[in-house]
């Protein structure tokens, strides 16, 4: 389809139990603004044909191949915003949003969001509390590093999401397992800041997320998040819990040092996911994502403050300042299901009914193998997304939610020795 109408440009849809509600009010906006939508994608459309005019189907993972595809585009016709929420893309995304002179992170703000050693170094620069930490690309580099900054150290791929290869080592004993697992995972990454891993001292204390809009380099925060994490050493996220009324929300030290944080890095206009560790020092910042939480976190806070995260995408990628006032104030929180032990998935049934609940589905088609890591990361089976008028509740009803799911599956044995790190189903831009 071609008309004279401007576009909007999405670079990859991702899952539709993951973006579609982010997807359907992008969509009206655009046809209330007389714009169309154009999405550029790595397989061919499904659920998306409902809201996209065009399907542009390319590779988005080889850095070339995507920017030929969004060029070819932008040489037909008027492209006035791009949007990309998927991880591994946000970085070409960003730089040819900033080549094609449309809103976005900027390029020094998509760098600084995706290279975690840059995010580390510019933090630091600018006096914000940050952990010690060194890049490594070998193991006699991880232990030097280590031995500088001292024990407990947590070893990370230096541009990966959700956790992914991050591991804990408490002490000089577990710090070469634990480097060639961050490795690993790091060689997955198609981009240039792959086979490297950030070394950095541990910061101990509860981990919350935040996420916000960004306007001409004004922050706006919309909700946040409390993390629920596996133990050590690994840091799988097992769920999330929103709260419109959270008091850290109002916490002027934190919000004036994610603000600090985003004019650090040089973001300029989008959304942004900052993971943050609350320190007896204060405030710390993890890493700020140049993109929208994942983990369904933006569908829990729409559902428990009303703030419609797709309208503030489509606000800030088209050059307007979005209105981010909560309109409810409600609880709401995600479980993910987990196996107890590596798995070949045989099915997976999620209830329909229970109290507050607002969301349940599989994660995993049947014949799926899951491993938990360092075999593998997010061997997730099913969500559960509940509600409720406060914390206690809301987290009693995710538990009975939770015991709802019932699944079959057998044990496996382990990899083999040489079998390459594969990245988890549900992450990358598959939905067939």
């Amino acid at each position: 389809m071609s008309t004279g109408n401007g576009v909007l440009l999405v670079i990859g849809s991702g899952l539709k139990v993951y973006r579609e509600y982010l997807v359907a009010p992008i969509h009206r906006r655009a046809r209330a603004a007389g714009l169309d939508l154009v999405l550029v994608n790595n397989l061919k459309p499904t659920w998306q044909r409902e809201y996209f005019d065009e399907v542009v189907v390319a590779n988005v993972f080889d850095t070339e191949v995507m920017g030929a595809a969004v060029r070819e585009v932008a040489g037909r016709r008027t492209v006035v915003g791009l949007l990309c929420w998927d991880e591994p893309l946000v970085l070409d995304a960003g730089l040819l949003a900033a080549e094609l002179g449309v809103p976005g992170l900027s390029a020094s703000g998509v760098r600084g969001c995706r290279d975690k050693e840059r995010t580390r170094a510019e933090l630091t620069a600018a006096g914000l509390h940050q952990p010690g930490f060194e890049l490594t690309t070998t193991v006699e580099q991880a232990r030097a590093a280590a031995a500088r900054i001292g024990y407990p150290v947590v070893i990370k791929p230096r541009a990966m999401g959700a956790s992914i290869g991050v591991v804990f080592a408490a002490d000089e004993a577990e710090l070469d397992r634990a480097f060639e697992v961050a490795l690993a995972a790091s060689r997955v990454d198609p981009g240039p800041y792959r086979a490297s891993a950030i070394v950095e001292a541990y910061a101990p204390g509860p981990e919350i997320s935040v996420d916000g809009a960004v306007y001409k380099g004004e922050y706006l925060p919309m909700f946040l998040a409390r993390k629920q994490s596996s133990d050590h050493p690994y840091f799988e996220e097992v769920g999330h819990l929103v709260d419109a009324g959270d008091p850290l929300l109002e916490d002027h030290e934190l919000m004036s040092t994610v603000a600090r944080a985003h004019r650090a890095l040089g973001i300029e206009d989008g959304i942004t996911h900052s993971e943050v560790r609350l320190t007896d020092r204060g405030p710390l910042i993890i890493e700020i994502n140049g993109r929208l939480g994942g983990d369904l976190i933006p569908f829990l806070g729409r559902t428990a403050t009303g703030i419609e995260p797709g309208e503030v995408l489509f606000d800030v990628a088209t050059g307007q300042r979005p209105d981010t006032t909560a309109t409810r104030r409600a609880v709401a929180g995600i479980r993910f299901g987990y196996p107890e032990q590596d798995c070949l998935l045989r099915s997976v049934v999620v209830p329909t009914a229970a109290p507050g609940l607002v969301a349940a589905a599989p994660m995993a088609e049947p014949g799926t193998t899951l491993r938990l890591p360092p075999r593998g990361y997010l061997a997730r089976h099913s969500f559960v997304v509940c509600e409720a008028e406060d914390t206690g509740s809301c987290l009693d009803r995710l538990a009975v939610a939770a015991a709802l799911v019932t699944v079959e599956a057998e044990p496996v044995g382990p990899p083999a020795p040489d079998a390459p790190f594969a990245m988890p189903a549900g992450l990358l831009d598959v939905d067939e």
